[in-house]
C-alpha cells in the first residue's frame, strides 16, 4: 500500500544513500515525457525537502529543457536488494549551470569534475512509498568508470564542444539554456 509523507526523514533518507541508481521523470508542456537512470555519485540529500543531483555530460540534455517550461519533477528509486520498497520524491527544481553565481557552491559536494553540466537543487513537496514486490532482485558489480574516462578522453574544450552539439536543444527542440 502507497503510503505519503511531506518530507524525507532518516529512515527514508538512509534508503536513498543505499541506493546504486535513481530515475529522474520530467515533461514540458507538449513534449515527450523523459524517463532517465543515473548512478554515480550524484545526489546528496540536503534535508528533509532538499536533494542535489549532480547531472553529467549526456547524450540529451531533457530535464534543462523541461524544467524551463514547466518546473516539475520526480525522482525515483526502487531496491533491487532484500527489502522490496520504490521511493518517489516529487518537486521542483531550481537549474545551476556552471556560468551561474551559486555554481561554487553548489557543485563543491562533488569536487567540481570534468563533465558537470548542471546541478539540480530540488526542493520536494510529496514523498510516496510503495511496496516493489515486483521489482526483482539484482546485484550491482561495480560502479562504470566510462563517464569519467570519456570526459578525461574530452577535456573541458571537447566537452563544450559536445554540449554545443549534442545539449543545446531537447528532442522535441526545446532550448535547454546550457550557452544562456
Amino acid at each position: 500500500m502507497a503510503k505519503q509523507f511531506d518530507a524525507l526523514d532518516d529512515r527514508l533518507t538512509a534508503f536513498i544513500e543505499d541506493q546504486h541508481v535513481f530515475f529522474v521523470g520530467s515533461a514540458g508542456t507538449d513534449s515527450r515525457v523523459n524517463v532517465s537512470p543515473k548512478g554515480m555519485d550524484s545526489l546528496r540529500v540536503m534535508g528533509p525537502n532538499r536533494i542535489l543531483w549532480l547531472n553529467y555530460t549526456g547524450s540529451g540534455n531533457e530535464t534543462a529543457a523541461h524544467l524551463a517550461q514547466v518546473n516539475r519533477m520526480t525522482l525515483m528509486w526502487c531496491s533491487f536488494t532484500t527489502r522490496p520498497l520504490i521511493l518517489r520524491c516529487y518537486g521542483t527544481a531550481d537549474v545551476i549551470h556552471p556560468r551561474d553565481d551559486d555554481w561554487a557552491e553548489a557543485v563543491a559536494h562533488w569536487g567540481d569534475p570534468l563533465g558537470a553540466r548542471q546541478v539540480y537543487d530540488m526542493q520536494v513537496d510529496l514523498v510516496q512509498t510503495s511496496c516493489g514486490y515486483g521489482v526483482p532482485f539484482m546485484d550491482n558489480a561495480r560502479d562504470r568508470d566510462t563517464m569519467t574516462r570519456w570526459a578525461d578522453d574530452k577535456g573541458e574544450q571537447g566537452i563544450r564542444d559536445y554540449w554545443e552539439e549534442k545539449n543545446t536543444t531537447s528532442i522535441d527542440g526545446l532550448p535547454t539554456g546550457i550557452f544562456e
